[in-house]
């Protein structure tokens, strides 16, 4: 039997890329979206320009910087410590930014007090992120947009090889479950970009089991790779109907 304090701590399942490896995941962040698509996208569905921003699992902190750059203010939310305190020395002196240490699901920041949250490829996969979507939805102010980036299961080649090291994950079954939950998913193809092979390697070699990552190398000439995106947003209503709108319940 779980204790009381078990239960007070949301279960928090490791990233199995940035946790480990940070210094190659910061090369990963530098090559991804190279062209910018993922941003515009954002963009058009949720301008943060004079928003309240929270980014969940930021890691280091490396979306912050453009958040900051035009929201009034920006707040990222990190579980594991190490990664929270570097993003807490990038964002050091930013006016209106701050780093939380905490899970998706269980958030230290009060009712209806930002205007965007923003997730990205931090494996908000479908069924079984209830609770974090519904710690989003207590934090958005009515009006406000949810905003959960992650990787096209669907769109070849880097989809391929997702489901080649996690066939439990169903694309379909994934698209069902943000439609039923009221989002509006949109697919966007971007490429990342390195400045060498080597790096190209080692991004792989952190993202995917030893045969995997080599079938990947093979099959990726040069030094940049063509990735899909699914964006999905959703508004959280105005007005009497709120939450209940959603299909979610506080997941608290």
């Amino acid at each position: 039997m779980r204790t009381w304090r078990q239960r007070s701590r949301p279960q928090v399942t490791p990233s199995p890329n940035i946790w480990h490896w940070p210094e190659v995941y910061a090369v990963e962040n530098r090559a991804q979206d190279s062209t910018g698509a993922v941003w515009r996208a954002l963009r058009e569905r949720c301008d943060w320009t004079g928003a309240d921003v929270l980014d969940v699992g930021c890691g280091d902190g490396f979306h912050l910087p453009v958040f900051a750059a035009t929201a009034r203010t920006a707040v990222g939310a990190e579980p594991h410590p190490p990664l929270a305190e570097a993003a807490r020395r990038r964002m050091a002196g930013t006016p209106g930014a701050r780093v939380v240490t905490a899970p998706a699901q269980r958030l230290p920041l009060p009712d209806a007090c930002v205007d965007v949250v923003h997730a990205r490829t931090a494996y908000f996969f479908g069924p079984g992120c209830e609770p974090g979507l519904a710690e989003a939805e207590r934090v958005l102010r009515p009006g406000g947009v949810l905003a959960i980036v992650d990787l096209d299961l669907a769109a070849p080649p880097y989809g391929d090889w997702m489901r080649a090291d996690a066939p439990q994950l169903d694309p379909a079954e994934v698209e069902r479950f943000f439609d039923r939950h009221g989002f509006e998913s949109v697919p966007v193809a971007s490429q990342w970009r390195f400045d060498d092979r080597a790096e190209l390697a080692a991004v792989l070699g952190i993202e995917f089991s030893a045969p995997v990552a080599a079938r990947a190398l093979r099959e990726t000439p040069g030094r940049t790779l063509p990735v899909g995106y699914r964006v999905r947003t959703r508004r959280k209503p105005t007005g009497l109907l709120g939450a209940r709108s959603t299909g979610l319940s506080g997941g608290r």
